[in-house]
């Protein structure tokens, strides 16, 4: 009697979450150093591959993940780094952190400065902490040229402030996971800064609101990103069977995008792909 073939499927993601591009993606905040990824990150990069995602922009929030991130570009064609300290650890900052980062922010695989900024929403560190380490990495930013890869919770009117002060000085930034309101967004925007998008529209609970200020960003001012592994979106059809986000679902958040825009999907492709190469300079720093 024949064997019978084994038609078990390992993977952790079900048919019904092997999404394709319609276009090359750029994840431009991809946290694939977390540990959730430790057992097999290899495949989290190879399935981003086959869904269209060719490019991980891999976020370092303090400086053992940013060397881990950048150990990780150094492997992996396609991906890059970003190095800073997120404000919930700015309590951390000192002369010793700065001197590290300034040091990685020479490596040819980082491409801007940050996970930083400021969040009110949680208050990790105090709001005075975290404004002395958001200040300092600002003052990086401009000594090396690199943009920045900003996070702001809760704290617009700062964070506006504190940018309109330094827009000269700094190449560019990009306001990454953006979930803030109208009047916020329109600051980001008249300082000619960039914003980024995640499955947090995709969360009926407190998401909704973004789906209506889509039409108010430029295509070549939007990039897009999953942030895993978290802000899974919850209106998957399925669920992954680790529960955890990985870049290969990127081709469902910019469907969902594309659909609140009134755009075809392969049009929010192709221009957030061309953004993001632009803003990190992705040609000048292939490897």
């Amino acid at each position: 009697m024949p064997d019978t073939p084994d038609t078990r499927d390992d993977s952790p993601l079900p048919e019904a979450l092997r999404f394709q591009a319609p276009a090359p993606l750029v994840d431009i905040g991809a946290n694939l150093t977390h540990d959730s990824f430790g057992r097999d990150r290899e495949a989290v990069i190879e399935r981003a591959r086959a869904a269209g995602v060719e490019t991980l922009i891999v976020t370092g929030t303090d400086l053992r993940h940013a060397r881990q991130a950048i150990e990780l570009a150094e492997h992996h064609a396609g991906l890059y780094a970003t190095a800073g300290i997120h404000p919930h650890e700015a309590s951390q900052w000192n002369t010793e952190l700065a001197a590290g980062f300034a040091e990685l922010h020479r490596h040819p695989a980082v491409v801007a400065v940050g996970e930083c900024g400021l969040d009110f929403n949680r208050n990790f560190s105090t709001p005075a902490e975290q404004e002395r380490a958001f200040e300092a990495q600002l003052t990086l930013a401009a000594e090396n040229g690199l943009p920045l890869f900003l996070h702001e919770r809760d704290a617009g009117r700062r964070m506006l402030e504190m940018l309109s002060a330094w827009r000269d000085d700094i190449r560019d930034a990009v306001v990454h996971c953006f979930t803030g309101e109208r009047e916020v967004l329109h600051g980001y925007l008249d300082l000619d800064l960039h914003v980024g998008l995640t499955g947090w529209l995709c969360d009926e609970r407190r998401g909704h609101h973004l789906r209506e200020l889509l039409a108010d960003i430029p295509l070549n001012r939007l990039m897009v990103e999953t942030d895993c592994p978290y802000l899974l979106p919850r209106n998957l059809p399925a669920r992954p069977r680790a529960r955890r986000h990985e870049p290969a679902l990127l081709p469902w958040i910019v469907a969902e995008i594309a659909h609140w825009r009134g755009d075809a999907a392969a049009t929010v492709a192709r221009e957030t792909t061309a953004t993001a190469r632009r803003f990190f300079q992705l040609e000048e720093n292939a490897r």
